[in-house]
């Protein structure tokens, strides 16, 4: 009978488990991933920018409707939400088209003010300036709407 003499050179040698370097590289991959993951959650900050900017765009959109309609066209903003009406048969009356119903403001947003209402003329001039600040949470924004139609957003 033989017997027989385990291998005791390197070549030989059976591995078990990961080098060192393997483990850096997938510990590297689960922190990148990670990562994305958080940065892809929306915090207060950017859910709050989210909405003032989705406000600011309509806004601009209803401005842009009173030059092409040659029309007034007026939005209504207040701590519930906000809408736009256009003049026709005298009186105001709802905007037709989407995006320019009744939006209310999300769950968590304050809004500081009072119910005002602003006018684009056939010009895109706003009957007067305003000011809407929006508070979620730690973030805070300003919706500065000026006399020329601009609508400017900003932090604070």
């Amino acid at each position: 009978m033989r017997a027989t003499v385990p291998c005791q050179s390197p070549s030989c040698a059976v591995r078990n488990g990961f080098s060192l370097i393997e483990m850096m590289v997938v510990l590297l991959v689960m922190g990148l991933l990670a990562t994305a993951a958080v940065l892809t959650i929306p915090g207060d900050g950017r859910k709050l920018r989210d909405e003032a900017e989705r406000f600011a765009a309509r806004t601009l959109a209803a401005r842009d409707e009173a030059i092409i309609g040659a029309r007034p066209v007026s939005l209504v903003v207040s701590e519930r939400g906000y809408y736009f009406e256009g003049r026709r048969e005298g009186r105001w009356q709802p905007l037709p088209g989407r995006g320019f119903e009744l939006t209310g403001w999300n769950a968590e947003t304050i809004v500081d003010g009072q119910r005002q209402r602003i006018v684009f003329d056939s010009l895109g001039l706003a009957s007067s300036e305003a000011l809407i600040r929006l508070r979620r949470a730690e973030a805070a924004l300003s919706i500065h709407l000026r006399r020329d139609g601009s609508v400017i957003v900003d932090g604070g």
